[in-house]
């Protein structure tokens, strides 16, 4: 919805971003401005800032950026009215609204209430003679009736449409139904309930709505396990299993599980600490929401291959996070005379929450974990084998940064293959030289496309003409600075930018100006997409100053009107752009070894 442009500059004035943000990011003071961890991807040196002079904050890694709205949009993965109210919410304040944006909120509502009814009717299904399955089933894997509670975990009928006509009777519409996933609709047009005959797990998230079910077969019937799909209340990208109730844990770190009966397991037998990612693919929006509770994780899969496919990948997912990561592999079990996999709820049923917490404090760090799978792929017997383990090994070794761990790591690695660690230590430093050439090449590059070139990844915004549009950025930090420069811009109309995007923000800049408003770069969050608002905000960061405001001003502004002369002229040629392709091309043909055609 449109809101009232002065309600959102009171709603910024009153929201200091630096408030906002230290909420989720533990900021550190340098200068003017305030460092610490991106909550946007995973890094372990600070590359994020908040400036609050601006009112503004920037990702130098990924390049994020923006006002305390966008920030609020992008954390709590909320649309522009929603982190509004958000906000408003923080600072008490009304939110002006309109027709189009009640119904939205409504509809919200509507199915978080249709879903904390369903759970409340799957629930009181378990003490029903037609929950009679799903309660055995809960009994057979030692499920109490208290934890059923907690979890909120109920039954969903055999009948096709038991649930749809529950809810009907609540005065729930099909409309509602469907929008909530609950319900599925045939090629006739007929409805039906999409849960039938399974025990049912109701997922809770960190607010304490319930935003979707999962559910697991009671008979032959397939597939066993069926899940909510993505509603106007749910992405499973964005939530994790358990973590109502994790949130609340005294323990240091969270255990990260395959499913949801190992969740339950485990808060049953007193780790209260586990959740489950819903898949075994943990994504970055997950560990964003675990970065507010814990610094560490410990990955508990089972130990098939799929389990150990999927530890590696989270691994990988975290190497550079701000986690500390653990995994804990659950050892074999003997029975019938052989050793088979189990997995957590099978060794608390068998060993006891004693025997696993003893398995939890001797867990892996990752690193060990990593180089135990490395030396199980090989046969350290065959000498071949062993200079192969030797190379790979050397590698991985290579990748960390403290000397100390390298030093360590190595002598482990070639104690593990029987060869000396001096010859280890060489090979480590080896594949350390060749690394730091790969990354000192790819540093090269980006520099080249992005600090040369200045151009954002999305292609509507990507510059035309270069110099025209290093000048328009600097008449819009000129303008940031100061609006009474605004009245010196008379001459200098929007539809002479080359870049559109650096044009609207120029109009708006203007017409805040006549409205007697200040348009700060945070109030440009509603007008701007989030990659136009990121791109923005790197243009802020580059320095611009007021001592010689005028006349910068001035210079930029003939260039923008000259290159808007040219580009009427021949509107293919641009000097500034031609200049930094033959730059690239020269370094290409360097690459090739100074080949030439």
């Amino acid at each position: 919805m449109a809101f009232p442009q002065r309600f959102l500059d009171e709603l910024i004035d009153r929201s200091d971003i630096v408030d906002v943000v230290s909420s989720y990011v533990s900021l550190t003071k340098k200068g003017s401005s305030y460092f610490g961890l991106c909550p946007f991807h995973n890094e372990k040196t600070g590359s994020f800032s908040v400036a609050p002079d601006k009112q503004i904050y920037y990702c130098f890694g990924c390049h994020h950026g923006g006002g305390v709205l966008q920030f609020v949009m992008e954390i709590e993965n909320l649309s522009f009215p929603d982190a509004v109210r958000f906000l408003a919410r923080r600072v008490n304040m009304d939110v002006p609204e309109d027709n189009t944006d009640r119904e939205e909120s409504r509809r919200r509502q509507r199915v978080l209430a249709l879903n904390k009814d369903a759970a409340r009717w799957f629930y009181q299904n378990l003490s029903r003679p037609e929950g009679a399955a799903a309660a055995a089933y809960l009994e057979q894997r030692r499920i109490t009736r208290k934890t059923a509670m907690n979890f909120g975990l109920g039954a969903s009928l055999e009948g096709w449409d038991s649930l749809l006509r529950a809810m009907q009777d609540k005065g729930y519409t099909k409309a509602d139904l469907l929008a909530a996933g609950l319900v599925v609709q045939n090629k006739q047009g007929r409805l039906y309930d999409k849960f039938r005959n399974r025990l049912m797990f109701p997922v809770i998230d960190v607010r304490g709505d319930v935003v979707a079910f999962g559910g697991r077969v009671l008979d032959k019937s397939e597939p066993k396990y069926m899940n909510t799909t993505e509603t106007i209340v749910y992405s499973k990208r964005r939530n994790l299993y358990g973590i109502n109730l994790a949130k609340k844990t005294k323990r240091a770190n969270f255990i990260l599980c395959e499913g949801n009966i190992d969740v339950i397991t485990l808060h049953q037998a007193g780790f209260d600490n586990a959740v489950a990612s819903m898949g075994t693919a943990l994504t970055m929006e997950q560990t964003k929401i675990l970065s507010r509770y814990t610094k560490e994780l410990v990955l508990c899969y089972d130990n098939d291959a799929a389990g150990q496919l999927a530890t590696r990948k989270n691994i990988d997912l975290l190497k550079d996070s701000e986690f500390t990561v653990r995994v804990l592999q659950l050892p074999r079990r003997l029975a019938d005379g052989e050793y088979v996999k189990q997995d957590v709820d099978d060794f608390i049923k068998f060993q006891g929450p004693a025997a696993f917490e003893a398995v939890l404090s001797g867990s892996a760090n990752q690193m060990d974990y990593r180089m135990a799978a490395v030396a199980a792929g090989y046969d350290l017997s065959d000498p071949e084998q062993k200079i192969a383990y030797g190379g790979e090994i050397s590698q991985l070794i290579a990748s960390l940064s403290n000397a100390v761990e390298r030093e360590v790591y190595a002598g482990r690695a070639a104690e593990t293959a029987g060869i000396s660690r001096d010859a280890m230590l060489l090979e480590v430093e080896r594949a350390r030289g060749k690394r730091r050439g790969r990354e000192r090449r790819e540093l090269q590059r980006e520099n080249l496309n992005t600090a040369a070139l200045r151009q954002p990844k999305d292609r509507s915004i990507r510059y035309t003409d270069l110099r025209s549009a290093m000048a328009e950025e600097g008449v819009i930090r000129l303008l940031l600075l100061d609006g009474t420069l605004a009245d010196k811009c008379r001459e200098l109309d929007p539809e002479r930018f080359s870049s559109p995007f650096l044009g609207r923000i120029y109009r708006l800049l203007l017409e805040a100006r006549e409205e007697g408003r200040t348009l700060t770069a945070a109030s440009l969050s509603g007008c701007c997409t989030p990659e136009e608002m990121g791109h923005l905000t790197g243009v802020l960061q580059r320095p611009e100053t007021a001592a010689h405001a005028d006349r910068a001003l001035a210079d930029y502004i003939q260039v923008i009107q000259q290159s808007a002369e040219r580009r009427r002229e021949d509107p293919e040629t641009d000097p500034l752009r031609a200049a930094v392709e033959k730059f690239r091309e020269d370094k290409k043909k360097k690459g090739n070894g100074g080949k030439q055609a």
